[in-house]
């Protein structure tokens, strides 16, 4: 007997279920699992190129910048001239003397007891043997001055000068100016005649023996003559005027100015 309500048809659970779900679910069951995967590519792929980026980067700057090599890093210490004792160069010339240290007074010795004449020790050595050289010879070489310190050279410059009426230029020409001495360095010595005082500090002392003995004979003892004529320095011919130049400090002293040539001042 059929009741009311119910159909002859014999009941299916599974498909009444399967009738429930959307038919799009159904059709396209992967849907969520490719949709998860696309942000996890694009970071991936965003990494990467960091990464490469970064690389090639680094690799750019390495072969861009200047490499240190064992040669470069020596170059200052080995490159850069030594500084000298004395500043001498040509823009502290003063109307064309250089500029000298005046010697310690510890390096000071006497050569001339009656007069009070000194120079440093090495010096005053060799041109002590140069005087009993030349004495053998039957030549008498007297020294006029030596050492002088900044102080004397200063009234030998400006009082004398003013006395003579000499400008400086003129003034120059005859004497350094202070500070600008060879004098002061303990080296340089006039030297005279003593059998004929009279060509003392005078251009015709290399009329004498004494001069003509030291033109053959002063390199054995290591001095020269300070300002031949037409020198560079511009100074006027002073054939009494001698220095040393026997050890490395005289010999930087004085050659290192030398080699340099200053403009020459005209009176």
């Amino acid at each position: 007997m059929n009741k009311a309500g119910f159909s002859g048809k014999p009941q299916n659970s599974s498909n009444d279920l399967g009738d429930d779900i959307p038919v799009a679910v159904r059709d396209t069951p992967d849907a969520t699992p490719k949709i998860w995967l696309q942000p996890r590519i694009i970071l991936i792929g965003g990494i990467t190129g960091f990464v490469l980026l970064a690389l090639i980067s680094g690799f750019l700057f390495f072969v861009t910048t200047p490499k240190k090599t064992a040669d470069s890093q020596r170059l200052p210490a080995t490159s850069a001239p030594p500084t000298p004792a004395a500043s001498n160069n040509s823009s502290d010339t003063v109307l064309g003397h250089f500029p000298y240290p005046e010697a310690p007074q510890s390096e000071l010795v006497t050569i001339s007891a009656n007069r009070g004449i000194r120079m440093r020790k090495a010096a005053a050595q060799k041109f002590e043997e140069m005087v009993a050289a030349a004495r053998s010879a039957s030549v008498i070489l007297v020294p006029i001055s030596g050492f002088r310190s900044v102080k004397d050279q200063e009234q030998l410059f400006f009082n004398v000068g003013a006395q003579r009426n000499q400008t400086p230029a003129e003034r120059a020409a005859l004497s350094a100016p202070p500070g600008h001495s060879e004098h002061h360095t303990g080296y340089a010595v006039d030297v005279g005649d003593g059998a004929v005082p009279a060509t003392n500090l005078q251009t015709n002392f290399d009329k004498t023996k004494a001069y003509q003995w030291l033109q053959a004979n002063a390199a054995r003892f290591s001095f020269e003559m300070s300002f031949p004529k037409d020198n560079l320095q511009g100074v006027s011919y002073e054939p009494w005027h001698w220095r040393f130049v026997g050890d490395r400090d005289s010999l930087e002293m004085f050659y290192k100015a030398r080699n340099l040539k200053p403009a020459k001042i005209s009176p």
